[in-house]
Order: C-alpha cells, then structure tokens, then sequence
C-alpha cells in the first residue's frame, strides 16, 4: 500500500506499487496483504481507508447505497492493473455507489501460481470478517455486488459460500481456469454463490454463463457502461450451435427480450430466475463483438416466409440500406438454408453499424453450385426486418414480392401490419 496526499491534505491509499523484484523476493519469503479501498462520488480519485483507525465506519461509506466490490487476479509482475482507473470512473459516472478495490497486490505477486491460488482463501476469509463488520453497521448483503477479474472471479465465490450464497451479485470476468476449471463448486466460484452469478468468459472452449470473443471481458463490461449500447446476447446450447445460426428466438424472454452482457445483465435476473427454477440451473448465452473499442455490433433478426417450396439448398445475402441509401453489409449466421410454404424461418444477422431509419432491404438467393437456377422466381409472401439490440424499434416488413435466383433485390419497407 502506498499513501499520497489529496487536496484536503487526506493522505489518499494508491494500490500496491510492485514490480517483478517482489515475485523474485516472493520466492524466499512470502507475502501476504489485503488493502481495502473506497472511492465514492465524494471522493472519486482519492481512494480512503473503509476504516478508520478507531475502526469506526468512514463516514463517506453509505450502508443504503450498493456497494461495488472490485478483485484483481493473479500479477506476477506486480504492475497496477491497467483498466483500474478507469473502471472506477465508469461506475461512478454511472450511479452514486460506494465503490471498495480489493488491493491484495502482496499474495498475488508471485511466480508460484499455487501460492497466488491458495492465497485467495485467505482473502476471501479477510473479506468475510471485513463484510460482517459492515453487516454490524447496517449494510446489507443484497446490496454488495462483487466484481472479480481471473483469480479474483473464485475469491468472489468464495466471498458467497461463507455467506451461503446470499450476496446480491458476483460478476466474473474471465475466472482463473488453472486449477478451477473441472472442480467440484465449493472449489471454486458456482452459480449458487450469489443471488446472481453472471460470467463472462473470453475464451469460448472453458466453461461460462456468458462468452464472448477477443479476450477482453474487463473491457467489454466496462463498455457496457460507457456506451449506449446494447450488448445483446443470445440462449443457446453452444457456441457452435450459435455459429450456426440455430439461436435467434428470444421468445422466453418475454417483453425484456435477450438478456445483455454486462452491468445491464441484472435486469435479466427475474427471468432467469424463473428459467432455473423450470429446468435451467444456468443460462448461457453468447455473443460476437466487433475487433475494435466501443466492440459493440448489431443484431437484426431477418423473418422471410414463402409461398412455395422451391427454395432449397440456397445461400442468403441481406443488406440494409441506411437514411443517406447507403449499404450496410451483414454477416449472415448459416447462410444456406431450405424455405417450406408458409413456415417463416429466421435468420440472425451481425451488423458492424446501427441503422436506425431503414431506407431499404436488400435480399438475394444464390443456390448452391450443385444445382444452378438462373431463371427460378421465388414467390415471398412475407420479408420482416426486426432490431435485436434495440427491440422497442419496431419491425418494417415487404409483402408479396418476386425474387428472382441468384440475383440481389433491394425494396423498401414499411411498418408491419398486424
């Protein structure tokens, strides 16, 4: 723990300065130490002691407020997480919370992943002593939500058992696998640990409630704060299941539509809760995000009902044109697919850009090289287009149209009649 001074000449506690000389020194002589510290909207950039030295309440902790309990992983290096400043920013801009970062820095900075792994029961038992304190002062667990990064993701579950299970929440960003993965749920952080357990997991081969791709869930939750985005997320089976564009209805979720990645997840947890209780005991559901910050991408679901059954073993292209006629480019999940008379089937689309007001659709049919139809016509009774992101936009549609094979049609849409 390091002090500064802050303007009301407030010493103000700085996370652990390490570096890799103390994961050296760590291999002799073990460390062990746990900083709590708090930020609120009254003090957002200079971290204070929960405590004071009489052991009395800091008066800018407020037992009514949640409170956001931050835990970093394993650094062998010893560096000051780089998403940490920023992290607190968000959550502070975002709502008037206390906010506590979990500083054991020394127990974590150390070569010997074992050593950093049974370190964390030492942590969690720390911060079950620390909570109960709060408890003694009118805090109350439905209010803490604990957000933990890799090893700091089972130092949240652990946290939960001690309180069987009655945290408010506990968010995971990408939980340590070594060590975990495979283990029995009292070894590591279970969806019984809290109230409710959201996770999301970067690498799409572990096991998790939420996947995404990049390798980058710190930074992916905290866009889900900074942007207006919606980072949809789809129910499915697996990941490939996903891929293969077997997962677009959204129906169980009633009027909340698909539950999203991130802070906005908890407003998903009556639904889920009601899934679990039926035959769920998880939910997990996946996402693409794009390459680049803010990472958010585009859901359109795409419904088209024929009248014939004469489109078979076909690939699908869709495009929308924006309010300027402008074409957006889709990724189109399965794109071959088989149409029956009068069954619509749906067809979820990625777009990298919103469009808001759509000024056309564009649709096209290519069969397959096996059986090439140049001069085949498609009758389509119905074409909807409905925003998955945004689903309070509501759905345009195209009636009763021609579409001719292996060409590309743009028409323009209207507001779906009834």
């Amino acid at each position: 723990m390091c002090l500064a001074r802050s303007e009301n000449k407030r010493p103000c506690l700085e996370f652990s300065q390490l570096n890799i000389l103390h994961s050296i020194k760590d291999l002799f002589s073990p460390q062990m130490d746990i900083v709590l510290m708090m930020y609120t909207r009254n003090n957002p950039s200079c971290a204070e002691p929960l405590f004071e030295q009489n052991n009395s309440l800091n008066v800018n902790f407020n037992t009514s407020k949640k409170t956001v309990w931050i835990i970093h992983g394993y650094r062998p290096m010893g560096s000051t997480p780089k998403w940490l400043q920023n992290f607190l920013k968000v959550l502070l801009n975002h709502e008037d919370l206390n906010v506590i970062v979990v500083d054991w820095n020394r127990g974590a900075t150390t070569f010997i992943y074992n050593r950093a792994v049974k370190n964390i029961r030492k942590v969690a038992a720390t911060l079950g002593t620390y909570i109960q304190i709060l408890l003694n002062h009118g805090a109350t667990l439905d209010n803490f939500h604990f957000i933990g990064m890799s090893l700091g993701a089972h130092v949240s579950g652990f946290v939960g058992k001690i309180f069987q299970g009655q945290l408010g929440r506990i968010t995971g960003l990408d939980p340590a696998g070594p060590k975990f993965s495979g283990q029995p749920c009292d070894l590591r952080l279970d969806y019984t640990d809290a109230k409710f357990v959201d996770v999301i997991h970067s690498d799409i081969n572990g096991v998790a409630f939420i996947k995404c791709s990049h390798q980058r869930a710190v930074y992916l939750f905290m866009a889900s704060l900074e942007t207006t985005c919606n980072f949809i997320s789809f129910p499915c089976p697996s990941y490939k299941d996903f891929h293969a564009g077997s997962c677009v209805d959204c129906d169980d979720f009633k009027e909340k539509s698909c539950p999203r990645l991130g802070y906005q997840a908890e407003l998903w947890k009556d639904v889920l809760k009601e899934r679990k209780e039926k035959r769920f005991l998880r939910t997990a559901v996946f996402l693409d995000t794009t390459g680049t910050k803010p990472f958010c991408s585009y859901y359109f679901v795409l419904g088209i009902t024929v009248l014939d059954n004469n489109m078979k073993n076909g690939c699908i292209t869709f495009k929308l044109l924006n309010q300027l006629g402008m074409v957006e480019e889709s990724r189109v999940y399965e794109k071959n697919r088989s149409f029956y008379q009068l069954q619509e089937v749906k067809i979820l689309a990625q777009f990298s850009n919103d469009v808001v007001n759509i000024s056309g659709i564009g649709l096209g049919y290519f069969q397959s090289s096996n059986w090439q139809c140049f001069q085949c016509n498609y009758n389509i009774h119905r074409v909807m287009v409905q925003s998955l992101t945004y689903p309070e936009r509501p759905p345009l549609c195209i009636y009763n149209f021609v579409l001719k094979g292996n060409e590309e049609l743009f028409l323009n849409p209207s507001t779906c009649t009834s």
